[in-house]
């Protein structure tokens, strides 16, 4: 019996598959009602891309990451200096 049910399922598909008008997605329907009120601008096909922020330096994040460790070891040494009194 599960042999006749796939043999049905694939007619059914090779029907589907057939057919002259297929129903556009939910997201294809949903975005030609919005266009519909509102067009989107046209846009160019390569557009340029918006300016970019400066990006740090390399050695400026280096030395804020090093400057970092360094305070924590001071003051985890302060700390346990302080402790052993």
């Amino acid at each position: 019996m599960p042999e006749q049910d796939d043999a049905e399922r694939e007619f059914d598909l090779r029907w589907a598959d057939g057919a002259e008008f297929k129903e556009p997605s939910a997201r294809a329907r949903m975005l030609a009602a919005r266009w519909r009120e509102n067009p989107p601008q046209p846009q160019p096909f390569r557009a340029d891309p918006g300016p970019r922020t400066p990006r740090r330096s390399s050695w400026r994040s280096t030395a804020i990451v090093l400057g970092s460790v360094a305070a924590v070891i001071l003051l985890l040494g302060y700390v346990n200096f302080r402790a052993s009194y």
